[in-house]
């Protein structure tokens, strides 16, 4: 995509706004300098009162705390955004934006809002989830307030703010579009896919937004602006078409604890593999040997090979990555309901999830 950006006008004129008196109502009389019949026109110098639950209101308390982040390494350089969640200088991103330069032993540099740019180290990186959380040498910097994500409801109004194509400080808006939708996200250098459980929304999210803030009416954060579903490139257009996914922040705040605190994360896993090629509905457990792990949770739970799931906690599944994703909203040692058929008969049964073994 090219931007261009060109200035409007020419000679335009000079405006000189009139006051009859300092402590007194301002003059909403304008004179054009330059008018060829000298007809005044009339502008407004009036001050704009705008509330704290207005969408400039809420962007101005949220803006201090994103950051635009630039890498450089090996493999080239890139641009995201990111959040502080900790004042003692710890930054929530998604894993893509910083891939490369963890790979390629780079450099990743964040810019404040004000414009003061600071070198930052990686504190940890999930790629399963495309978190990371890297952190710069500050203090009191001022945290955003985390939402419950799972409190929101499709219609809820948004705001995005991001650095999209390099542009620092971009705020737009939208709505909730949809909940739990099942979105594959590229991990960077790293070979995994990420699948996310992601919030949908209409607000504008482009190239650079990845990693940014999608705050609420309230201006707590629900979601990390991940990825964006545009029109392919022979089709002459791309960028925003008002597609944009965000990975939850419930799910965000519980990977980010476990990289702050250990540089590691866990995940919740079924104890099974899945016919990938089964076009639905329904998830199918691969009719394979080692399909079920042993003594793994579908196993104590007594699922089979083959067996055809369709849904958990009362959610409908309507291929693998819907339960893919569904299972990943969880956390290891939660329990969900799932039912199943084989054959002619359905069943539910309680699993317990637990937490992948690490690689």
């Amino acid at each position: 995509m090219t931007l261009v950006a060109g200035v409007l006008g020419g000679g335009i004129g000079y405006f000189a706004a009139s006051y009859s008196d300092a402590r007194s109502t301002p003059d909403v009389r304008a004179q054009f300098a330059n008018s060829a019949d000298g007809e005044a026109l009339t502008t407004s110098t009036a001050a704009i009162e705008r509330a704290p639950g207005s969408i400039a209101g809420i962007a101005a308390r949220v803006l201090p705390s994103v950051v635009s982040i630039s890498t450089t390494s090996s493999a080239g350089s890139g641009t995201g955004s990111g959040f502080v969640i900790r004042s003692d200088g710890y930054i929530l991103t998604n894993n893509h934006v910083v891939a490369e330069a963890a790979n390629g032993a780079g450099k990743i540099t964040v810019q404040f809002n004000g414009g003061k740019n600071v070198a930052a180290e990686i504190v940890g990186r999930d790629t399963t989830y495309d978190l990371a959380v890297i952190k710069v040498n500050m203090k009191n910097l001022k945290a955003l307030v985390l939402g419950d994500s799972d409190k929101v409801v499709v219609g809820d109004s948004v705001i995005a703010i991001g650095s999209p194509l390099g542009l620092t400080g971009t705020v737009t808006t939208g709505v909730v579009s949809a909940k739990d939708r099942p979105v594959s996200t590229g991990g960077g250098m790293d070979t995994q896919n990420s699948f996310i459980n992601a919030i949908q929304t209409d607000a504008a999210i482009n190239p650079g937004n990845s990693g940014g803030p999608l705050v609420d009416a309230t201006g707590a954060v629900i979601g990390i602006n991940s990825a964006i579903a545009s029109m392919s490139s022979s089709s002459g257009q791309s960028g925003s078409i008002g597609l944009g996914f965000a990975i939850p922040i419930n799910q965000a705040k519980r990977t980010a604890e476990q990289l702050i605190a250990t540089g590691k994360s866990s995940h919740p896993i079924l104890g099974v593999s899945l016919d990938l090629q089964f076009a639905g509905p329904g998830a199918r457990i691969s009719n394979v040997p080692g399909a079920v792990v042993v003594s793994g949770p579908a196993d104590n739970a007594g699922l089979l090979s083959g067996d055809l799931i369709l849904s958990i906690d009362g959610r409908s599944v309507s291929n693998a990555e819907e339960l893919i994703v569904a299972i990943r909203s969880h956390a290891p040692g939660d329990k969900v309901k799932i039912a199943y058929s084989r054959g002619q008969k359905t069943t539910e049964v309680t699993v317990t999830l637990v937490a992948a073994p690490a690689n």
